[in-house]
C-alpha cells in the first residue's frame, strides 16, 4: 500500500469527527440511520428481490457471493467462490447474458460502485455478510444513479445500521484443511452518532482444484490468505440530516492449480455521503478507490512461469447528487447528476517457458469517464403505481496505449489508440398494480448500456495454453428488455413471485475463438436471453423456507466472420438454476438451516465444445447458545462432497469447493 495513494482517502475523511457530537437547537429528536433515502414505491415494478440480514449472517459459507445465488438468475463468471477463483474472474451478472469476467450487473455498496476500475470484477472477499444489513437485487437495465453500468441489473449492498450492530462482536472458526477465520467489530455510540470498526482475517491450505487423474508434481492446493478492515461513522447534522463516512482496506492472496501460480489483489476505498430527509430530500455522495492486482501464469507443460502480470494499479473517482423536490404526496420525483472516472495501467513480463528468461516487457492502460444526468418519477394512483425515468450520459475512452520493449529496453511496439466519446440515452418504465391484498401485477421495459472495461480494451490474458487477446476497438454493450410478473400473497405467511422476461444485449462482448488456442474479445451482434424466474418465501413461526428457480434460454446472434457461432448458447450460461433454504431460527435457543442448490449444464467456450456438467450441492449451518452472548456454530459446505467442475478447457479441469466443515464460536453484546 503506497502512502500517496491514501492521500485522497485521508482528505475525504478529514474533519469528520466534529459532527459526531452535533446538537440541535430546536430540541427535535435526532435519529441516525446510516441508510440512504427511502426506496421509491415503483421499485417493485422491476421485480426486485431483497435478501435480509438473517439470511446474510446465517449462511453456511460466510460469503456474500454464495448468498447471492439465492436470487434466480444470479451468477459469477465461474462457479468458484472468492477462495479459489482468480479474482479477475469474479464478474457478476444476471439472466444468462453470456460469460464475461467483467460485471454486467451494477454492484453498489451504500450507493458506491464496487467494480474494480480496471477489470470490472467485484472484490467479494472484501465484503463480509456481518457488515451488511440487506441486499436488494433488481434485474434488468437500470436508470437512476450510476445506471450506465447496469445492463443486467443492479445489486445494492447496504451496510449494517445502528439497529443491526451490537456494541461488540467477534467470531473464531477452524475448518477443514487447516482453515481459520476470525472477525471482530466494535460499534459504540459517540455523541448522537456512532462508529463501527470491523476486521476479518482468513486463511486456508486449500483443496486440490485439479482432479486426481490430472495432477502432476507441480499441482498444489488452492491456498488462500486474505484480510479486510473497515470503518463506518454516521453522525447527525440536524434532526433531518446526517453525514456518513466509510473506508475499506483489503488484501487478498490466492494460489490456483500450480506451484507459483499466485495472484493478489488489494484495495483502499473511501466514501462520504450526505443524506437529508427534509422536504427537499438530498443524497450527495463522493468516493475514491485505489486498487491493484497481480497474477503469475504457469505453463501446464513445462510448469514454469510464462507470464508475470506484476502490477495493475487503478484508480476510481466519482460521485453523485440526487434531489427529491416536494411535488405532492402522489409523486416521488428524483433528479440528479453522477460521474465515474476510471484510470489504470497494466505492467507485465512474458517469460520463455523453457529458459525461464524474460522475453519482453509490456505496459498498457487508459482512462474512461461516464457522466450523466437522470430523472425518475414514481406516481401513485390508488392501487396503481407508474414509474419511469431516463438518463443521458457523456462517455469517453481516452489515452489508450500499449507499449512493448525488449528485455534490453528497445521499443518493439508503441501503439497509441484513438480517443473516443459520445452521448448515450437510456431509460426505463414500469407499472405496478395492486389488485388486492393478495395479488400484484407488474410490467416493465428498459434500455441500458455498458462501456468495455480497460481490461477488455487493453489487457490480454492467458489460461495456459489459451491466450485471449484484448481489443482496443470494442464498442458499447446496449440492452433492450421487457418483462412482466405477478406477486402473490395467498396467506400472510406465504409470498410467491413469477417473472417472464426478454432481454437483447446488442454488441455483447464475448471471447471469440480466432485460431487454435487463441481467442479475442469481440462484440457479437447480440445475445438474446428469455426466461422465467420464480421465487417463494414462506414463514411459519420460527420456520422459514425460501426458494428460487430460473429457466434461461440464451442464444448468440452473429454474422460475418462470427457466423459459425450463430444460434449457439453463450459461454457460462446455464439453462436451469435453482436454490432452496429451510431455516429454523427461534428468537432464543438453537438455530438450524440447510441450503440445496442446482445449476444446469453450461459451456466453457464460445464453440460449445467444452461442457461444464450440471452440479448439485448441499450446505448446512447450526448454532447453539452457551450463554446469553456466546454461541457455538457449526457449518458444512458441499455436504455430499459432489464434484463441481468450474473450468473445462479441452479436458483440463478445475474443481470447486469440496466437502468442508467448520466449527467456531460467536460472541456479541
Amino acid at each position: 500500500m503506497q502512502s500517496d495513494r491514501l492521500i485522497p482517502i485521508a482528505i475525504l475523511l478529514a474533519g469528520f469527527a466534529a459532527p459526531l457530537h452535533a446538537e440541535t437547537d430546536s430540541g427535535d429528536e435526532i435519529v441516525v440511520t446510516g441508510l440512504g433515502l427511502s426506496v421509491p414505491p415503483g421499485t417493485p415494478a422491476y421485480g426486485s428481490v431483497v435478501i435480509d440480514r438473517d439470511r446474510l449472517t446465517g449462511n453456511a459459507t460466510g460469503r456474500v457471493e454464495d448468498v447471492l445465488e439465492d436470487v434466480a438468475g444470479f451468477q459469477q463468471f465461474r462457479r468458484s467462490d472468492s477462495r479459489s477463483a482468480n479474482p479477475s474472474a469474479q464478474g457478476a451478472t444476471l439472466r444468462a447474458l453470456g460469460g464475461n469476467a467483467s460485471s454486467r450487473a451494477l454492484v453498489l455498496l451504500d450507493g458506491v460502485p464496487m467494480a474494480d476500475p480496471f477489470f470490472g470484477y467485484i472484490p467479494f472477499n472484501a465484503v463480509t455478510p456481518e457488515r451488511l444489513s440487506a441486499i436488494r437485487v433488481t434485474r434488468g437495465g437500470g436508470a437512476g444513479a450510476f445506471g450506465a453500468g447496469a445492463v443486467a441489473g443492479t445489486i445494492e449492498l447496504s451496510s449494517a445500521t445502528r439497529a443491526d450492530l451490537p456494541v461488540y462482536a467477534a467470531s473464531l472458526y477452524g475448518g477443514s484443511r487447516d482453515s481459520q477465520e476470525a472477525s471482530a467489530s466494535f460499534s459504540p455510540d459517540i455523541g448522537n452518532g456512532y462508529v463501527s470498526i470491523s476486521g476479518r482475517w482468513e486463511r486456508g491450505d486449500g483443496f486440490m482444484t485439479t482432479p486426481a487423474s490430472q495432477r502432476v508434481a507441480a499441482s498444489v492446493p488452492s491456498r488462500y490468505r486474505d484480510w479486510s478492515a473497515g470503518i463506518t461513522a454516521v453522525a447527525p447534522i440536524d434532526a433531518q440530516t446526517e453525514i456518513q463516512a466509510r473506508a475499506l482496506v483489503y488484501r487478498d492472496n490466492r494460489t490456483l492449480r500450480f506451484a507459483g501460480a499466485d495472484s493478489s489483489s488489494e484495495g483502499q476505498d473511501a466514501s462520504i455521503r450526505l443524506v437529508h430527509r427534509g422536504d427537499w430530500a438530498v443524497d450527495a455522495l463522493a468516493y475514491v478507490q485505489a486498487r491493484n492486482f497481480s497474477n503469475i501464469v504457469i505453463s501446464s507443460t513445462s510448469f514454469r512461469k510464462t507470464l508475470d502480470q506484476r502490477n495493475t494499479p487503478a484508480t476510481g473517482i466519482g460521485g453523485k447528487i440526487e434531489l427529491r423536490p416536494p411535488v405532492d404526496d402522489a409523486h416521488v420525483l428524483r433528479i440528479g447528476l453522477d460521474a465515474r472516472h476510471a484510470a489504470g495501467d497494466m505492467y507485465e513480463d512474458p517469460y520463455n517457458a523453457t529458459t525461464g528468461l524474460v522475453t519482453a516487457r509490456r505496459h498498457a492502460g487508459g482512462n474512461q469517464l461516464t457522466a450523466g444526468a437522470f430523472i425518475e418519477d414514481d406516481w401513485t394512483l390508488g392501487r396503481l403505481v407508474l414509474t419511469g425515468g431516463g438518463r443521458i450520459d457523456r462517455w469517453t475512452i481516452d489515452d489508450g496505449f500499449f507499449t512493448e520493449t525488449t528485455p534490453a529496453g528497445a521499443i518493439s511496439r508503441n501503439d497509441r489508440f484513438a480517443d473516443r466519446s459520445g452521448w448515450k440515452g437510456s431509460g426505463r418504465v414500469g407499472a405496478l398494480y395492486n389488485a388486492g391484498a393478495a395479488v400484484s401485477l407488474r410490467a416493465a421495459g428498459y434500455t441500458g448500456f455498458r462501456l468495455p472495461t480497460l481490461n477488455e480494451l487493453y489487457r490480454s490474458f492467458s489460461v495456459f495454453p489459451v491466450v485471449t487477446r484484448a481489443n482496443e476497438a470494442l464498442g458499447l454493450e446496449k440492452l433492450k428488455g421487457i418483462e412482466g410478473g405477478i406477486d402473490l400473497t395467498p396467506a400472510p405467511w406465504l409470498r410467491l413471485s413469477g417473472t417472464l422476461f426478454y432481454n437483447r444485449l446488442e454488441g455483447a462482448i464475448s471471447n471469440i475463438t480466432i485460431a487454435t488456442n487463441t481467442k479475442q474479445r469481440q462484440n457479437v451482434d447480440a445475445i438474446v436471453a428469455k426466461g422465467v424466474e420464480l421465487t417463494a418465501d414462506a414463514r411459519l413461526g420460527a420456520f422459514r423456507l425460501t426458494a428460487s428457480y430460473a429457466w434461461d434460454k440464451s442464444r448468440v446472434h452473429a454474422s460475418g466472420a462470427q457466423a459459425g457461432i450463430d444460434g449457439f448458447t453463450p459461454s457460462q450460461s446455464p439453462r436451469h438454476a435453482a436454490s432452496t433454504t429451510l431455516a429454523w431460527a427461534p428468537s432464543a435457543g438453537p438455530a438450524l438451516s440447510a441450503t440445496l442448490r442446482y445449476v444446469g449444464k453450461q459451456y466453457e467456450d464460445d464453440l460449445m465444445s467444452d461442457v461444464l456438467p450440471s452440479a448439485f450441492t448441499a450446505d448446512a449451518a447450526a448454532s447453539l447458545p452457551i450463554t446469553t452472548n456466546l454461541r457455538i456454530v457449526a457449518r458444512a459446505e458441499n455436504i455430499f462432497n459432489k464434484n463441481v467442475i468450474t473450468r473445462n478447457q479441452a479436458g483440463s479441469i478445475d474443481l470447486g469447493t469440496p466437502q468442508t466443515f467448520w466449527l467456531g464460536l460467536k460472541i456479541q453484546g
